[in-house]
This record gives structure tokens, C-alpha cells and sequence, in this order.
């Protein structure tokens, strides 16, 4: 499982947090209509510029590693999907194409399996990535959530944000509000590691502005973290043998939710919703809706997961 004791971290799955910048970045690309899409740096890797052109240029903007093959069927489908989705980013991600055929020591350094293969570098190390043929909206959709994940990373470390960053944010438009002072409150117990303290905070935004959807989610996601805190995966796993076992079912739903895993999260409590009755299933039921108030309302997994749940309840 994911190591979930680093909140934000990019050495892992994208966390919740990043698919509501993801779904905000896909706004923002859709608005400005086509013309606001520019051919992103494409580089041809090799063994000699690898370090170059991948490992030193991820320290200043993510690196999208597509490392593929002549030979490969689905190299010549991925590759120029790729390349259309990267240079949609406007210049924000550099897109590095390895031919795994003339440069077989980086594919044996990163371990690749198969081609085609697509790795994420940022700040020298491979985060996130996938191993297969992906039509261009999960391609959009993975890339996005890279990117919210780049700038939760920019926030929690700013002094490693490049300044034409953040320039080019502020020209992305105009200023943002400032912040409510209790999600601030909230953001900072929360770095103290302070949980009561950030679900207090976010309790007393929500009794002000009860629609705020950030505070919607953060509440719903301390709470995730405070019921996970003491689980051990082994034991989760151990008690999932036992299908009676509800409570280790939803525990388990929960940890996927903190990997980044929200689809297979709905999905294991959703089975339990159709394969129990009476108070079992009402008790998935309604940890499922908990678990909906942690991702933001436009978010696609809710729409599928709320469509599945209805199915299974009537």
C-alpha cells in the first residue's frame, strides 16, 4: 500500500487534494479554447543526455518519460497522444521520448516491463506513471492530477518554486481572494499534525458558509486520516478474508481513498451495499456518502460511483 504518513507527497499516488486542482487546471485549459495550447519541449533522450535533459530539467518542471519502441504496436498509438496532450500544457511539462530499442540501459535502470511505458520525474524522481495504451482523456485526466500534485508540492515547499512559476501564474489571471482565516487555521493544525484542531476549524467555516466546498472536503478528509491512523494494513488485509468482516471492508475503502485509489475505494463499498441488507448495509451506505464529501462535487469518479450506488440499492 501507499505510504500515507506523507500527507501531499508526490512519492506515492496523486493524493485527494490534487484531482480538485486537477479538475480546476482542466477548467482552466477548456476555457481558453484551443488557441491557448502550445507545443510543448519534446526532447529525444538517449543514454548520454539522459541526466540532462531528465533528471536535471525535473528539478524545475515535471518530465513525462515516454519510453517506447519500434517493435511496439502501442508505442505508435500512445506516442502521439502524448504529444498532443503535452503540448496542450503550454510549455508547463517537458515531454522526453526514450527509444528503449537504442538506449536499453535507461529502460533496465527504471525497470520497465513492457512498452510502451509513461513515468512522471519530478525533483529527480520517478512519482507517478502507467504501463499501457490510454485513450487521450485518461491521458488528460492523469496529466492534470501530475500537475496538482507538482503544486500542492509548490505550496508545502515554496522556496523550491522556480520564479517563472510563478510568474506565469500570476498572468494566468486575477488575483485570488485571500484565504478564509479558519481554513487557514485549518491548513495550519494541520501541518502542526494537530487533527481535532483542523476538524474544528473546518466545523466553524461550515457553520458560517455551510456550502464551502473546501471545507466540505477538508473536514471529510481529516476524518479520513483520523480513522486510518492507527490501521495496519497487514492485519486490514488479514481481516479481509473474513467477507462477514464489514468494519475491515470499509477500513480498507479508506486506505484505498488515502492511495489515490478513489475508484476501487467506491467500488469495495458498493459490493458490500449490494451484498448485505439492515443495518450493515445502511452503515456502508453512509460511510460511502462520507467518503464522497472528500473529493469536489465535479470530480468524475462521483458521478460513475453515484450512478453504481443507485443501481444497487434499487
Amino acid at each position: 500500500m501507499a505510504d500515507f504518513s506523507r500527507p501531499g507527497s508526490l512519492y506515492g499516488a496523486v493524493d485527494l487534494g490534487a484531482r480538485k486542482q486537477a479538475l480546476d487546471a482542466q477548467t482552466r485549459r477548456e476555457g481558453t479554447g484551443p488557441q491557448a495550447a502550445s507545443s510543448a519541449s519534446v526532447v529525444d533522450v538517449t543514454e548520454e543526455t539522459f541526466t540532462t535533459d531528465v533528471i536535471d530539467r525535473s528539478m524545475t518542471v515535471p518530465v513525462v518519460l515516454d519510453l517506447w519502441s519500434p517493435r511496439a504496436p502501442g508505442s505508435a498509438q500512445l506516442s502521439p497522444v502524448l504529444e498532443k496532450v503535452a503540448g496542450s500544457m503550454g510549455g508547463r511539462v517537458v515531454l522526453a521520448k526514450v527509444n528503449v530499442d537504442a538506449s536499453p540501459q535507461i529502460a533496465q535502470a527504471l525497470r520497465v516491463q513492457a512498452v510502451p511505458t509513461v513515468l512522471a520525474i519530478f525533483q529527480g524522481q520517478a512519482v507517478t506513471g502507467f504501463q499501457q495504451v490510454l485513450p487521450e482523456q485518461e491521458v488528460r485526466r492523469w496529466l492534470d492530477e501530475l500537475m496538482g500534485a507538482v503544486e500542492q508540492f509548490y505550496e508545502a515547499n515554496p522556496d523550491a518554486r522556480p520564479p517563472a512559476a510563478g510568474q506565469e501564474e500570476q498572468q494566468e489571471g486575477p488575483q485570488e481572494p485571500p484565504a478564509d482565516p479558519d481554513l487557514d487555521a485549518a491548513e495550519q493544525a494541520i501541518e502542526r499534525g494537530d487533527l481535532d484542531a483542523a476538524a474544528a476549524a473546518y466545523e466553524r467555516l461550515l457553520a458560517r458558509a455551510p456550502g464551502d466546498e473546501d471545507a466540505k472536503m477538508g473536514l471529510a478528509g481529516v476524518s479520513l486520516i483520523k480513522r486510518t491512523a492507527d490501521a495496519d494494513p497487514a492485519d486490514v488485509q488479514r481481516r479481509l478474508q473474513d467477507p462477514a468482516d464489514i468494519d475491515a471492508q470499509l477500513l480498507a475503502a479508506d486506505l484505498e481513498m488515502l492511495s489515490g485509489s478513489v475508484d476501487e475505494a467506491f467500488d469495495r463499498i458498493i459490493a458490500v451495499v449490494k451484498r448485505t441488507s439492515g443495518d450493515d448495509r445502511d452503515k456502508a451506505r453512509r460511510h460511502l456518502l462520507s467518503l464522497f464529501e472528500a473529493l469536489p462535487a465535479e470530480d468524475p469518479s462521483l458521478a460513475r460511483a453515484r450512478r453504481a450506488l443507485s443501481s444497487a440499492l434499487f
